[in-house]
């Protein structure tokens, strides 16, 4: 298996190569002058089984894009397959149509990889886990619970309870929940309008206890941060909070901070802006392990 680096988060490409001793590919990711993506691999693939490692953070359009191109690159060079590797999947939030007028941007994002030539897909926590089903590939969808639990474990803290920040990650919760032994609660919300959560109540007993929020994204930090005044409110005795993609929009570090959680521990699934604050657990180790799980002799097929 032979490793190609996107423009994305080329450290974390690096340290899976290192950690399933994989090749680095050289590959040339530039522009030209008016801004059109130019892509190059810089040696020879024909007969590989290449791994592209592509997180579609911000710019989330243009990572898809690079994504997709360093695919059709690879395959076109006579690669034997083609997997990406994409550990945060952007517009996963968007493969429900709420409105009229209104695109399902994911299944189209899932489209345009499998044009592309991609045939496997290994990413982590998807937004939305049915979303898997629109793929027409096959699909290896991780869990960053194996290295975010240790973790949690580590912080060693007494009365902990589990907080899912909405309803919709209430099963993710229950993991975390069942794997601590630690009793569930749920803030309750809703969402008037994109980007904007406004916190209603707290389900469940968490007073004078330690709570964990724990969710798949932080984006605006509206959500974490409703939810810690609410528990904090409801008579929490403190407030942490750990979610898996740290996909954090300008200003949603410090809206998290102003919240009073004391505790912010994230993957780096996308780049982290380096801050005494995050604690920043690394996935490397999981997605080298799924790779070395997946690696056997392809026969070479015709396009």
């Amino acid at each position: 298996m032979l490793l190609v680096a996107g423009d994305a988060h080329p450290e974390l490409a690096r340290n899976i190569a290192r950690l399933a001793g994989m090749k680095v590919v050289p590959t040339l990711v530039s522009a030209f002058a008016d801004g059109e993506t130019r892509i190059r691999i810089e040696a020879d693939v024909r007969g590989s089984d290449v791994c592209v490692v592509q997180p579609t953070s911000a710019p989330t359009s243009q990572r898809l894009v690079t994504l997709a191109l360093m695919a059709e690159a690879a395959h076109d060079a006579g690669a034997a397959r083609v997997t990406a590797v994409v550990p945060y999947f952007g517009f996963a939030r968007q493969d429900v149509r709420h409105n009229a007028g209104e695109p399902r941007s994911a299944q189209l994002a899932a489209r345009i990889l499998r044009c592309a030539g991609v045939e496997r897909l290994v990413t982590l926590d998807l937004h939305s886990p049915a979303l898997e089903s629109a793929f027409e590939m096959q699909v290896i969808q991780l869990r960053a619970d194996d290295v975010m639990l240790p973790a949690i474990q580590r912080c060693g803290l007494s009365h902990l309870s589990i907080v899912s920040p909405d309803a919709g990650g209430v099963k993710r919760a229950q993991r975390f929940a069942a794997a601590m032994a630690a009793p569930l609660a749920v803030v309750a919300k809703i969402r008037p309008r994109a980007d904007v959560a406004v916190t209603l109540q707290v389900l469940g007993d968490v007073r004078d206890r330690a709570c964990m929020i724990v969710d798949d994204m932080a984006s605006t930090g509206g959500t974490i941060a409703g939810a810690a005044q609410a528990l904090l409110a409801a008579g929490a005795a403190e407030v942490h909070a750990v979610f898996v993609h740290a996909v954090m929009a300008p200003g949603a570090l410090e809206r998290i901070c102003a919240s009073s959680v004391r505790r912010i521990m994230t993957t780096d699934s996308v780049p982290v802006v380096q801050d005494p604050r995050v604690q920043v657990v690394s996935i490397a180790p999981l997605m080298a392990e799924a790779l070395s799980t997946l690696a056997a002799p392809v026969p070479m097929e015709p396009r």
